[in-house]
């Protein structure tokens, strides 16, 4: 791998997976159209982390404007990162925004990536979400897909428009499945980030629902590594769950928290939004056994980091 196309280059995850591939040689292509679903300024400083590097090459704009010729050019990879993010917000009119951004931007790519005379792997993020509130003790990816928000409906037809592609022509396409990933620079309206900066600033901790809710948290240096074993291994057409090292409730991640910055935070609890699912937990076997990924991170490191960065941010 020697040339690498990084969609939503300025994200969390995406901003992270740029760096790993520069440290590791790889030259990167990165487009991103600085959607204002959070404020900006947080991806203009996950680009600043990157830096000037003379391997990378960055392209403000959205994907719709379609200068596939100019981004894909000797791309061996494309990592497609690129999507609008987040459950709460995919209601009413912002659905559209939700179909354009993750459907449809999806779909030009593999048009685009089918046009080349050898179309690169491609490594699609896909989200737990699609999945709903999950049953049994762990989901594995052959699991019913029952999403419980607009924005889970997307990120299945996404995967459902990859499959039609890999199944007709081909194409080498693989489809990660993340579960809640967090870690420094996560995006401003995800729940670690939120408790982080509250307790922080002595502020009430909003809580959605009664804190009882659990999830499978994901370090984003193994999200970033489940893509680049994902290039590197996977078959056409095949999905992985990525999750991390365990489940856990949502007030026990608040416990280790407050550990960590060493305060009784004031907890504030509000009605859950509709389309929150009550329980994500990962069943990463297959990602173990086909990739050899292996959650590297354990929650309290992870959080830690994540706390550490924060504060300096703070003092920056």
């Amino acid at each position: 791998m020697t040339k690498a196309l990084v969609t939503g280059c300025a994200g969390f995850i995406g901003s992270h997976l740029t760096q790993r591939l520069l440290n590791e040689g790889v030259t990167v292509i990165g487009v991103d159209g600085f959607l204002d679903n959070y404020d900006v300024a947080a991806k203009l400083r996950n680009l600043a982390e990157i830096g000037n590097h003379p391997a990378f090459t960055f392209h403000s704009t959205m994907l719709q404007t379609q200068r596939w010729k100019e981004w894909l050019d000797g791309v061996d990879v494309v990592y497609h990162l690129a999507a609008l993010p987040g459950v709460r917000n995919s209601w009413g009119k912002a659905f559209t925004d939700y179909v354009n951004h993750n459907i449809l931007a999806t779909q030009m790519l593999l048009e685009a990536c089918l046009q080349l005379p050898k179309p690169p792997v491609v490594v699609v993020s896909s989200s737990s979400s699609v999945y709903g509130t999950m049953q049994g003790t762990f989901t594995d990816e052959s699991s019913p897909l029952r999403p419980v928000s607009p924005y889970g409906v997307t990120k299945e037809a996404m995967e459902q428009i990859c499959q039609v592609y890999v199944k007709a022509y081909g194409l080498p396409v693989t489809m990660l499945r993340y579960f809640t990933v967090y870690g420094p620079r996560q995006r401003p309206d995800m729940a670690f980030h939120r408790f982080f900066r509250q307790m922080m600033k002595g502020e009430p901790v909003v809580i959605y629902g009664d804190g009882k809710q659990s999830r499978d948290f994901t370090y984003v240096a193994d999200a970033v590594q489940a893509n680049l074993l994902a290039a590197r291994h996977a078959l056409p057409g095949e999905i992985f769950n990525v999750g991390g090292d365990r489940e856990i409730k949502l007030l026990d991640v608040l416990n280790i928290m407050s550990g960590l910055l060493n305060v009784t935070p004031n907890l504030s609890f509000q009605s859950g939004p509709a389309g929150d699912s009550l329980r994500t937990c990962a069943d990463i076997q297959l990602a173990q056994n086909r990739l050899g990924y292996r959650p590297q991170v354990p929650l309290e490191e992870g959080l830690r980091l994540q706390f550490v960065d924060m504060r300096a941010q703070a003092k920056g």
